[in-house]
């Protein structure tokens, strides 16, 4: 899956679940304004979601290429991450400073950014989350990681 940057058209698509909405209408904001083509999957509303359809929504659109990266939002970040990571390609980090966020992408290649509604400011999330879409994955030695990481997927011994 090749890294999608500002100037493509691929959008980044955002969804939280109740306790992260306010959030996540802060997040939309910021990466509209800062020049990325940006979709929101949801919910509309802050009544009672279960948060695996969103971060499923975003997930299998990051991992069948038509979407360039995803951001989820629920109340620490924990149970998104956990259900975002169960589809195949999906490297999802919840981006808890800004070294995370630095290195989910330089070394991990992760490809959804995760946050935490109850556990971060508005202006933690958007200065995580300008990092993370800005840096470039290292590649080199990370990428023969990421690799034993596509092999675990496919439950195929690491080698």
């Amino acid at each position: 899956m090749a890294d999608i940057v500002r100037t493509g058209t691929l959008p980044v698509v955002v969804a939280s679940d109740h306790a992260g909405i306010e959030r996540k209408k802060t997040i939309l904001a910021a990466v509209a304004a800062d020049g990325f083509p940006v979709e929101d999957l949801g919910p509309e509303t802050d009544d009672s979601v279960d948060y695996p359809d969103f971060a499923a929504a975003v997930g299998n659109r990051v991992a069948d290429g038509s979407a360039s990266f995803g951001v989820l939002i629920c109340g620490t970040g924990i149970g998104m991450a956990i259900a975002a990571n169960k589809i195949p390609g999906i490297r999802a980090a919840i981006l808890y400073d800004e070294t995370a966020a630095r290195f989910a992408r330089l070394h991990n290649n992760a490809n959804v950014a995760v946050f935490g509604a109850r556990t971060m400011s508005a202006d933690q999330i958007v200065s995580r989350l300008r990092i993370f879409l800005n840096e470039p994955f290292e590649g080199g030695r990370h990428a023969n990681r990421i690799e034993k990481i596509r092999q675990l997927e496919n439950k195929a011994p690491c080698r």
